[in-house]
């Protein structure tokens, strides 16, 4: 190799010292330090170095390398280059990237910090965040796409993590806005900064699946979302030592998801997403006899658990998020119904709960219900119900599936009763006797009663049992989900 080539390698790879300097007072890594954190040890390997001019480098790195000795690639806007601004030169390196990622079935990582498009290209800036938005959504449903918010993510840049599968943003520098704070407040005619757009606000949001202290949490994390997923969508997610299968849960009912969840999970141990968004609901990563799934519970200790707009969003997006990668999906049912509506969110809310219906109905992948407490109304028919596509529904003794609430239902079908005298109470309970877990294993909308302590067993069986499942679906090229 030539000198004057090794030269302008070390010159692009060691970066302008100054501008390094910057990025280090303002609290955060460079590209390329961002990079040998995500990836093995030496096994990165870039790709597209000598793109850009002859005056600068590019402002974007690519290149790939393996992450638990599984091959990932990555692309990092590089800030210390023009603000990280996206321009012609980098799109075609991103876009190069993701067809190979396409082409070899490989996850793709972005590490994201860019003010935005390159002003100077003009319209050119744009078509170019165009072509890597088209190659986004190709890719998605083939191969995982993790993108992380580790400083500004301006304008036109914010739509391409969010058309991805999972947003992790560093609580210290991660910001997203689609017009800048200094705009917005102009139009607002108030103090406006981009602490309005930062981590907390867009975990609220439900735009940030993650959110991580800083960006050493954020790249952990990522290495352990990409850890339950498969690396394409034509494998397995990787399977690890399993925790011992004869656990037993030492719980009866719970009045919080999350106490159902981390004793459900190998070693106590679980990944949620969307944990400050919508949290009647909980979504989450974990494992049960090593093998990776996907939980959803409903959370009685926000809402009573009921069915919002946002709770079923949220549950609708994860859902979708597992059938891409063949990840079977546990729903812990414990919910007292569908949100009341009124004028103001009447449509809104049929729309959300028509969504979550439909993922479930579309889903392939393992299903496997658990009728925890309450499974009251239409949240009944939503959450995983079998004749929504589940293939194994299981109840704890203390499940109760009904039409409607106890109370509500004795009020309407017993009134003349409660007028001759009747004890109302004495009512209550004879209606959620008749309508509890037995019940519903007679009328065929449950498998077994099982015990609480014994329901890790019970889901690692029949996740082995599924292992084979297929399905074929209507000749289509995609339903049309209720948006």
């Amino acid at each position: 190799m030539s000198v004057d080539v090794l030269q302008r390698r070390q010159q692009l790879l060691a970066g302008d010292e100054n501008r390094m300097a910057k990025q280090h007072d303002a609290g955060k890594m460079t590209a390329r330090e961002r990079i040998s954190k995500l990836f093995d040890e030496n096994s990165f390997v870039e790709i597209g170095v000598f793109a850009g001019s002859k005056k600068d480098a590019s402002s974007v790195v690519t290149g790939y390398g393996t992450v638990e000795d599984r091959p990932v690639y990555v692309y990092a806007q590089d800030f210390t280059v023009k603000s990280g601004a996206m321009n012609e030169e980098c799109a075609k390196k991103i876009v190069r990237l993701m067809e190979l990622a396409a082409k070899t079935g490989a996850p793709v990582v972005s590490l994201c910090d860019s003010n935005g498009a390159s002003l100077e290209e003009g319209v050119a800036a744009l078509n170019a965040y165009a072509s890597v938005m088209k190659e986004t959504a190709a890719l998605s449903g083939v191969v995982p796409q993790v993108a992380l918010v580790l400083g500004p993510c301006a304008g036109a840049a914010s739509f391409v993590p969010e058309m991805g599968d999972i947003v992790i943003v560093s609580e210290k520098n991660g910001s997203m806005f689609v017009t800048g704070p200094q705009i917005v407040a102009a139009k607002a005619g108030k103090d406006i900064s981009a602490v309005d757009f930062s981590a907390g606000k867009l975990a609220k949001g439900g735009a940030a699946a993650i959110i991580a202290k800083d960006e050493d949490e954020a790249i952990a994390y990522a290495r352990k979302v990409l850890s339950y997923l498969p690396s394409n969508n034509m494998e397995d997610a990787p399977l690890f030592s399993a925790d011992d299968l004869n656990r037993q849960l030492d719980i009866d009912a719970f009045a919080d998801a999350h106490d159902a969840v981390v004793r459900i999970a190998d070693f106590n141990d679980y990944v949620e997403l969307n944990k400050d968004y919508a949290g009647n609901i909980v979504t989450a990563f974990a494992r049960i006899g090593g093998r990776a799934v996907g939980i959803v519970a409903n959370n009685p200790a926000v809402s009573e658990g009921k069915l919002c707009g946002g709770a079923c969003k949220k549950a609708a997006r994860f859902i979708r998020l597992c059938d891409c990668f063949n990840l079977p999906v546990v729903t812990l049912v414990n919910t007292i119904g569908v949100a009341s509506a009124d004028e103001n969110n009447n449509a809104a809310l049929m729309q959300e709960v028509a969504k979550l219906i439909f993922a479930y109905g579309e889903s392939v992948s393992p299903k496997i219900s658990v009728l925890c407490g309450d499974a009251i109304g239409a949240a009944y028919a939503a959450m995983g119900s079998k004749a929504n596509g589940a293939d194994v529904v299981f109840a704890w003794p203390s499940a109760f599936v009904a039409p409607m609430d106890a109370e509500a239902a004795v009020r309407v079908l017993k009134a003349q009763e409660i007028k001759d005298g009747a004890d109302v109470n004495e009512l209550i309970d004879a209606y959620k006797a008749e309508n509890g877990a037995l019940n519903a294993c007679e009328c065929g909308v449950c498998d077994d009663v099982i015990e609480p302590a014994a329901t890790r067993q019970m889901i690692a069986s029949a996740l082995e049992m599924l292992l084979g499942k297929r399905e074929v679906a209507y000749p289509r090229k995609h339903g049309n989900l209720p948006l």
